[in-house]
């Protein structure tokens, strides 16, 4: 049985869950809404306070969906009342970051300044020179900025330069001296 899946999802108060007839959830919060298809097999219903997935066999890719539907509203739910964030640390002589509404600037090393817009739903703000700080309701969407930004400067693993999460660790390695 798929422990995850058999799970409950608790509601807190102020969120509003809605499931349609293309078994689409809707979950409404503080942080504004999210949306999710369920797949057509799976089984959403709301009991008061509690949501719960069912799935009608067990057959392997049902336990696998069971699964990750219950996840994915579970982090629907989550997002729509906390938020997820994501820190990032800027590392090397003369890189920096600034923020100024959705666009963040970034000077990388390179001959010129690396922009990027956030994505709806996205915030970004930079409380220091050299730190990033990526928020928003979608988990899936707050991740994948933070890795598009981490990507265009990756940390290196011979003086430690670049964007890394602010829980990574990066070993270290040495260079050609190190060798004898």
């Amino acid at each position: 049985m798929s422990r995850i899946g058999l799970k409950p999802i608790v509601v807190p108060a102020g969120v509003e869950v809605k499931i349609d007839d293309a078994n689409t959830v809707t979950v409404k919060g503080p942080n504004g809404t999210l949306t999710q298809d369920v797949h057509k097999d799976i089984t959403v219903t709301v009991n008061g306070s509690e949501i719960t997935l069912q799935r009608p066999s067990d057959d392997k890719e049902h336990r696998s969906l069971h699964g990750l539907y219950r996840a994915l509203i579970a982090n629907m739910v989550t997002g729509v009342t906390e938020g997820f964030k994501k820190t990032l640390e800027v590392n090397g002589v003369g890189y920096r970051v600034q923020a100024s509404g959705s666009k963040l600037t970034m000077n990388l090393g390179f001959s010129h300044q690396v922009i990027m817009d956030a994505p709806e739903g996205i915030k970004v703000e930079c409380p220091s020179a050299n730190a990033i700080v990526i928020s928003g309701a979608d988990k899936q969407k707050v991740g994948q900025f933070a890795a598009q930004v981490r990507e265009k400067r990756p940390p290196e693993p011979y003086k430690g330069k670049g964007i890394k999460y602010s829980d990574e660790h990066i070993r270290r390695k040495e260079g050609k001296a190190g060798k004898k």
